[in-house]
């Protein structure tokens, strides 16, 4: 064979090489997904580590804690192995599930049909509702068709916005919650538009300061645990652990400890 032959084959068979190298899916075409979990011993987990109270670090250096991250530790110890956290910026939290940085995210993912399209998620672990949040002394306010004429306090690149100004109200632009609830607080609005989890989060650590739920939407969001596409042995497993512990009063007792409430479901 010449020397230019050998050499043209030689590259296809480097390109073929680093083709399947690069492959998504197992070269059998089966479903590894729990085995390499069980195998290494090890669930690996993505998450923020700065998403209080999901995901956060204690007093800001303490240990890794938090509502997603002991959820995600029950469901390792169910599955018989340890749960190994990777803390990830959320920019790029999908790109790493995508390169099998680890194995799951648990960082509150809503579950949409955008991101059905390309990963497989479990159960949910937490459901949460939008809700108008206003003073205790305010009585003007029972459902969103209320919100019409009202001022409301919402950050611009929220859902949330959009649902308090579709509902007729005027919405004034803010950075986040903090700020929203400060003019809330100080009578420079009627109402704030968010979500119940924040709201809870909020009056756990702040009981005194005199605000309610005044509605909540009907519509849900379910956040779950995110695994790369054809993950489907190690997501029926996490849905058998999270049956379990749903079953065993273990969900419960998780969201009531960070929320007084039960947001599993």
């Amino acid at each position: 064979m010449k020397r230019g032959k050998v050499l043209a084959v030689g590259l296809l068979l480097s390109l073929g090489l680093a083709v399947a190298g690069c492959s998504s899916s197992p070269a059998d075409g089966a479903d590894h997904s729990l085995s390499d979990v069980t195998s290494k011993g090890e669930l690996v987990i993505a998450t923020e580590g700065t998403y209080k109270p999901f995901s956060y670090h204690e007093g800001g250096s303490g240990s890794l804690t938090g509502y997603d991250v002991e959820v995600a530790e029950a469901v390792a110890a169910k599955l018989g192995v340890k749960a190994k956290f990777q803390e990830t910026q959320f920019d790029g939290i999908f790109a790493g599930l995508d390169a099998k940085r680890f194995d799951v995210i648990a960082n509150q993912i809503s579950i949409n049909p955008d991101r059905q399209k390309k990963y497989d998620f479990s159960a949910p672990y937490t459901v949460s509702a939008g809700v108008i949040v206003t003073k205790q002394s305010n009585d003007s306010i029972k459902s969103f068709d209320d919100l019409k004429g009202k001022t409301t306090a919402q950050s611009l690149t929220s859902n949330w916005y959009k649902l308090a100004q579709q509902s007729g109200a005027t919405v004034q632009s803010v950075e986040g919650w903090a700020q929203s609830v400060a003019l809330l607080q100080q009578d420079r609005v009627d109402a704030v538009v968010n979500d119940k989890l924040t709201y809870l989060d909020f009056v756990k650590n702040t009981p005194n300061a005199g605000l309610k739920i005044a509605a909540e939407t009907t519509d849900k969001s379910e956040s779950a645990f995110a695994l790369r596409k054809g993950s489907t042995a190690l997501s029926e497993a996490i849905n058998k652990a999270l049956t379990e512990l749903a079953s065993d009063g273990t969900l419960s007792k998780l969201s009531k400890k960070y929320f007084d409430a039960d947001v599993s479901k």
